[in-house]
C-alpha cells in the first residue's frame, strides 16, 4: 500500500545567507515572506527540414528569478552592510539556503542559492499614523538553484 503524499505547508521557513569565510549567516532575524524560487528554461524550436509538418523542441538557457524576502526591521543592519560591501567590491558573492520546515522543525527541504548578489535592499514606509510594524525588502539575484530533499520529506 501506497503512503499517502501530502503538501508541504509554505508558512515554517528559514533563510540563512552566508558570506565567504564567515562562520555565522548574515543576519539574525527571521523572514516573514520569501518568494522567487523560480528557474525557466528557453525552448529553442528547430524545423525538421525534410518533414515540415514538425518541429524539434530543444531547451536551451535557464534563468532564474529574484528571491525577494521581507522581514521586519531590527537592530541587525546585517543585510545593509551585505548591501553596502557589494557595491564596494562588485565581485562579492554569498550562498543562501532556504530551508522548509516541518512543524515539529524537521527539514522537508532545502533550496541552495549560489553566488548571490543583493540588487535591491528598500527601507520600511514611515507612517506617523500607522502602528504596523516596520518591514525592509532584500532582492538577491542567484546564478543557479538546486534542491536538496530533507530527512523530513
Amino acid at each position: 500500500m501506497m503512503a499517502e503524499l501530502r503538501p508541504f505547508t509554505g508558512f515554517a521557513f528559514a533563510v540563512e545567507i552566508m558570506r565567504p569565510g564567515e562562520a555565522n549567516p548574515l543576519v539574525g532575524g527571521a523572514f516573514a515572506e520569501c518568494d522567487g524560487l523560480e528557474m525557466t528554461q528557453d525552448v529553442k524550436t528547430i524545423r525538421d527540414g525534410a518533414d515540415q509538418a514538425r518541429m524539434i523542441r530543444s531547451g536551451g538557457a535557464v534563468s532564474y528569478a529574484n528571491l525577494a524576502l521581507k522581514r521586519g526591521v531590527t537592530s541587525d543592519f546585517g543585510l545593509w552592510t551585505w548591501f553596502t560591501d557589494a557595491i564596494a567590491d562588485p565581485f562579492l558573492r554569498a550562498d543562501a539556503e532556504v530551508i522548509l520546515l516541518a512543524p515539529d522543525g524537521g527539514e522537508k527541504a532545502r533550496f541552495l542559492l549560489s553566488r548571490c548578489l543583493p540588487v535591491k535592499l528598500k527601507a520600511p514606509a514611515l507612517n506617523a499614523t500607522s502602528s504596523s510594524v516596520a518591514i525592509e525588502e532584500l532582492q538577491i539575484a542567484y546564478e543557479t538553484l538546486t534542491l536538496k530533499p530533507g530527512k523530513a520529506a
